[in-house]
């Protein structure tokens, strides 16, 4: 089970890779879990936070979990008796 930090770390490397602190003890868990890997930018000096596919995949299944609770449910349907 992810920490709410890590989820919070997962996210940023989704939408702002580039503001990741790369010293982040969070960031570490995540490599361990392989849920983000690291690459090296064009210039080959400095490392990037980047998302594999299984952390997507957590990613994704987090957002279809908040969607179902936060539907708003449907009208009424009354059997007719």
């Amino acid at each position: 089970m992810l920490s709410a930090h890590e989820f919070a770390t997962l996210m940023l490397v989704s939408q702002s890779p580039e503001q990741v602190d790369m010293n982040r003890a969070e960031l570490d868990a995540l490599l361990e879990r392989q849920l983000v890997m690291l690459e090296r930018s064009a210039e080959g000096h400095r490392h990037r936070a980047r998302l594999t596919d299984t952390g997507r995949s957590v990613l994704r299944a987090l957002n279809a979990v908040d969607r179902q609770e936060h539907a708003t449910p449907g009208p009424a349907c009354h059997e007719a008796d």
